[in-house]
């Protein structure tokens, strides 16, 4: 069985960056995450992400490059963040119980989902921290 993959935003505008909070499952609920989500069959990684973006937060992105390295959760899933650039309509929380931007001071005090805290030392590089 190959891993399903699962795909992170890393919205960086000027020295912060975007953050969501889930709403579920429960066991992660309220806790903060790069949005993103899983790659369909047949989709590319990119693909994937744009749509995903797309239809948590309402927003058109261009995707660049990887952030770091794939993160493992489980045995069936791998984790993998890119940098997004934000091209157009405007960002609303339409699969998150709130949003918000967040300093390279900030990173470490966020409430982060586990498996998204490996790239917190490649996001604070790109905040500048």
């Amino acid at each position: 069985m190959t891993a399903q993959i699962v795909v992170a935003g890393a919205l960086i505008s000027g020295a912060t960056l975007l953050v969501a909070q889930r709403q579920r499952p429960p066991e992660l609920a309220g806790l903060w995450e790069l949005p993103g989500g899983k790659v369909a069959p047949g989709e590319s990684e990119v693909d994937a992400l744009v749509r995903e973006l797309s239809e948590e937060l309402g927003i058109d992105v261009v995707v660049g490059e990887r952030l770091g390295a794939d993160v493992p959760v489980g045995e069936s899933m791998i984790l993998r963040a890119y940098l997004v650039t934000h091209t157009g309509r405007t960002l609303h929380p339409h699969d998150h119980r709130a949003l918000r931007w967040v300093s390279a001071a900030e990173l470490e005090s966020v409430d982060w989902v586990p498996a998204d805290r490996a790239w917190l030392a490649g996001l604070a590089k790109h905040l500048g921290g």
